[in-house]
């Protein structure tokens, strides 16, 4: 059996997914849902996507599809994800989950209460890159783990666009700073006890600066921005070294690099094979739907994930740090 994908929007990361999809073993793209049908006609028409909607809803309602995915913007993936539990549709839903823990808790327990898969799109993780760092990490190459540093910038040259609406929930901090946010909180282990941030703000936030601090006396430290040069990169030092990821959040699909840094030392150079992220995610997702498995990553990874934005957003608003319990 094919798992059918429902498109809801055509967002520009749609293209990315749909790319995933059909090069997939397990799942095509059955239909696309769009507010103008004459748009979401020609759009869909162009990728040879069979099916089209003119609502959100008469696609999530509809017998042709297994799932849903939600390439909204942020505002919206609350709203339609429920929908779609609600319509016994399993959901892999764009990064973040929703704009605060409270939404990404309902989620969670809707998603638990009707037994339906539902997925936060964090593709980074799924590249195998990863398993070379925690290989690393846990093979004492570094030492213990003493800080986190991560960047995710871009120059957003379009004021109208979506990451710079305020009432979409966009801003640096919710469109790419979550990717920070998140390995940081992978890395280290644990949920951070206090958060500090800093912001230039107009519309959304422009730039922030920040500053967790764990339990296990592991502190990161992160920048993201939508006003400045583009900037990819991720740093894990430890006591004895450091592991250096110069794209930690497209890390390549020919091949991916890090660097393991030791003082006095030639730099060493690891080398995994490339992997297309969301065409991995992809037949995760979908290989533990049909086949009654849990998803790689629980829902609690995505309120505590969104617990640590609220208290960022919180901490930059007031100028003081902010405690987590």
């Amino acid at each position: 059996m094919t798992f059918r994908w429902g498109i809801l929007g055509t967002a520009d990361i749609a293209d990315v997914f749909i790319r995933a999809v059909n090069n997939s073993s397990n799942c095509r793209v059955q239909a696309a849902a769009g507010r103008d049908i004459g748009r979401a006609k020609q759009w869909a028409a162009a990728r040879d996507i069979p099916e089209t909607y003119g609502s959100y809803g008469d696609l999530i309602a509809s017998d042709s599809i297994d799932g849903v995915y939600v390439p909204l913007p942020n505002s919206l993936h609350h709203e339609w994800t429920l929908v779609a539990i609600a319509a016994g549709k399993p959901v892999l839903c764009e990064k973040p989950l929703a704009t605060n823990a409270a939404q990404a808790q309902e989620i969670r327990d809707a998603a638990e209460r009707a037994a339906v898969p539902v997925a936060e799109g964090f593709m980074y993780r799924h590249h195998p890159i990863y398993q070379e760092v925690f290989k690393l990490i846990g093979s004492g190459v570094i030492g213990e783990v003493t800080t986190i540093e991560a960047q995710f910038t871009f120059f957003l040259d379009d004021p109208t666009s979506i990451s710079a609406s305020a009432p979409l929930a966009g801003g640096a901090l919710m469109d790419v700073g979550c990717y920070c946010v998140h390995l940081a909180r992978w890395v280290a282990g644990c949920e951070p006890a206090r958060v500090s941030a800093f912001e230039i703000r107009r519309e959304v936030d422009e730039t922030m600066v920040g500053l967790l601090a764990f339990p296990n006396e592991i502190l990161a430290h992160f920048e993201t921005g939508i006003a400045g040069a583009e900037r990819h990169r991720a740093e894990i030092a430890g006591t004895t070294g450091s592991i250096v990821l110069p794209s930690p959040w497209h890390p390549g699909e020919e091949k991916a690099e890090l660097l393991v840094r030791r003082w006095g030392q030639p730099d060493e150079t690891f080398t995994v094979p490339g992997a297309d992220p969301y065409q991995l995610q992809v037949e995760q997702f979908v290989d533990a739907v049909t086949g009654g498995k849990p998803f790689a990553w629980q829902l609690d990874d995505s309120v505590n994930n969104m617990a640590v934005i609220d208290a960022l957003f919180a901490s930059a608003a007031t100028g003081r740090s902010v405690t987590l319990t």
